[in-house]
């Protein structure tokens, strides 16, 4: 293999498998190995016999040390070994009680834990200063229990192989969205989070038509107050501008393209927006690398890139079998709905190849 000196470090510091002493006992040309092995094995569960197994063995190590395929870093890391966890991506729920919310935080560190991020919507914890009726007292809302969250994830990423991550969402509507918006106004606030407001086709006609918008009070599910739309809708473009944060979620369009209604609403997505995922699914993804694909003349050898979009298919799909799945939850979900995700890379090495 021809490796760079920054992919070898990589390689060193975070996928090549270690001995208890932290000295590394095995090759990159080893580590692929072992990932091809353990996913070709999940074709025997489908009736193959061992020739083919072997074969589809060789044909994934092969796409693998060419660097025409590779899955996300679970995979690589834990793929034959005890804690056997391959999924990138998990969605959890946060519910509106604060026993429910901290069993969340046990269950993202147990996630975190295996090399997977997570993907939060907060919106249905009341807002701030709210009633609270155990208690008598007020509720503290949705950011207080953010920074728990975060802390949460800045403890586990000190023992784990690379850093935790968190998407965290809030709906447009919920009475604290404004201090959600501006909340990484200033360094260091949520530093374990991506942040997203999750628009609705309502708050976008009410800024169109400069109009006013109703705040609701998901504890209660009745108007707060109302504000204009257009005051949000600058706000959040300010944010954006200065800090990068918080980006926005478009729900409602999310949710018409959501292709399992009957199992529950698209709430959140992975800690990098690429997927949304129900509540308790796990994702795991992969890349292919087009660069490699182009062929003298400065074609694109769609015959050999759609071979390997079938068996990177194959490869992401035959993961969730062999997957050691942190949650019973997140188990029966994802052995059930079989969420997988195919991406690219290598875009501007291909345009720059072709000359353009």
């Amino acid at each position: 293999m021809k490796l760079t000196d920054n992919s070898r470090f990589i390689l060193n510091q975070r996928y090549l498998l270690k001995n208890e002493n932290g000295d590394i006992i095995e090759t990159p040309i080893q580590l692929f190995r072992r990932v091809a092995k353990v996913i070709s094995e999940v074709e025997g569960k489908y009736g193959k016999s061992k020739q083919e197994i072997k074969r589809f063995e060789n044909e994934i190590y092969k796409v693998m040390i060419n660097f025409e395929f590779l899955p996300n870093s679970p995979t690589l890391m834990n793929a034959g070994t005890p804690l056997g966890q391959l999924s990138a991506c998990f969605a959890l729920p946060v519910e509106d009680d604060i026993t429910k919310i901290f069993e969340s935080i046990k269950q993202t560190a147990i996630i975190q834990k295996s090399g997977g991020g997570t993907g939060f919507n907060f919106s249905h914890i009341r807002p701030k200063d709210d009633y609270v009726k155990s208690t008598g007292g007020v509720a503290s809302g949705p950011l207080s229990f953010m920074d728990v969250f975060n802390a949460a994830t800045e403890v586990i990423k000190q023992g784990g192989k690379r850093r935790g991550a968190n998407m965290g969402i809030l709906r447009i509507e919920h009475p604290d969205i404004m201090d959600f918006i501006v909340v990484k106004e200033k360094e260091g606030k949520l530093t374990n989070f991506n942040l997203s407001v999750a628009i609705t086709d309502k708050f976008m006609k009410a800024v169109e038509k400069d109009g006013d918008f109703e705040l609701i009070n998901p504890r209660t599910n009745k108007v707060c107050r109302t504000i204009k739309a257009k005051v949000l809708w600058n706000q959040l473009c300010l944010m954006s501008w200065k800090n990068g944060e918080p980006s926005v979620i478009f729900i409602d369009t999310i949710n018409k393209g959501n292709t399992l209604p009957e199992v529950g609403m698209l709430e959140t997505t992975n800690p990098c927006g690429e997927l949304p995922l129900l509540n308790f699914e796990s994702c795991n993804l992969g890349s292919i690398n087009i660069s490699k694909f182009l062929k003298k003349g400065n074609g694109i050898d769609w015959i050999k890139l759609r071979n390997i979009i079938r068996l990177s298919v194959k490869f992401l799909d035959n993961v969730i079998d062999a997957n050691k799945f942190p949650l019973p939850e997140i188990k029966q979900m994802t052995e059930s709905n079989r969420k997988i995700g195919l991406g690219i890379m290598g875009f501007a090495d291909l345009l720059l190849q072709m000359g353009i």
